[in-house]
C-alpha cells in the first residue's frame, strides 16, 4: 500500500494553515501563529475527556493531530469550558513573554482549521462532544469582524459542501 496522502502532504498542509493563522491574526511571521494555534488547541484539549480529546484529534490533519496531542498529560485536571475571554486568557498564557495572540485569537484560529479539514465531519465530531465544544470553534460570532470580508476572498473553507477533504 502506497504511504497515505495524508502524510505525503502534511508539511505542505500545516504550512498552509499558519499561513492562515498568520494572515487572519495580523501576524508577521508564522512563528506567532504557530504560538497561538498551538495555544489554541491546547485550551480546547484541556476541556474535554480524554477520550473525546482522542476522537477530535481524529479529524485533524497529521501535524495539527500531533501537535493536539504533544505533550499531554492525561491527568492535569479538566477545565470547565466557560467564556471566551477566560479561554482567551488561557491562549495568551503559553509562552506568555513571545505571545502576541489577538483578542480574535480563537476564532482566526477556527477558521484556519476549518480551511483544513472536512467541515461536515468537523461539525459532526464537535456535536458529540460535551457542551460549550461547538461553541469554543464557532467562527460566525461577528468577533472576528472586519477580517470577514477578506478572508470569504480566500474561499470556502476546505471540505464545505464536498465530501472528504479537498486536495
Amino acid at each position: 500500500m502506497p504511504m497515505p496522502a495524508e502524510y505525503q502532504r502534511a508539511a505542505d498542509q500545516f504550512d498552509a494553515f499558519l499561513t492562515d493563522v498568520r494572515d487572519a491574526c495580523e501576524f508577521g511571521s508564522r512563528h506567532q501563529a504557530f504560538t497561538t494555534a498551538q495555544g489554541v488547541l491546547l485550551a480546547f484539549r484541556r476541556r474535554l475527556p480524554v477520550a473525546d480529546a482522542i476522537r477530535f484529534a481524529g479529524v485533524l490533519p497529521a501535524l495539527l493531530r500531533a501537535l493536539f496531542v504533544s505533550d499531554w498529560d492525561p491527568a492535569e485536571p479538566r477545565r470547565a469550558f466557560t467564556t471566551s475571554e477566560d479561554a482567551l486568557l488561557e491562549v495568551r498564557a503559553l509562552r506568555a513573554l513571545h505571545n502576541f495572540s489577538p483578542d480574535g485569537a480563537i476564532e482566526s484560529v477556527a477558521w484556519a482549521l476549518r480551511r483544513q479539514v472536512d467541515v461536515v465531519q468537523l461539525q459532526a465530531m464537535l456535536c458529540t462532544l460535551p457542551p460549550g465544544a461547538a461553541e469554543f470553534w464557532a467562527t460566525d460570532d461577528g468577533s472576528v469582524g472586519r477580517r470577514a470580508m477578506e478572508w470569504r476572498a480566500l474561499g470556502p473553507p476546505r471540505g464545505a459542501g464536498t465530501e472528504g477533504r479537498n486536495p
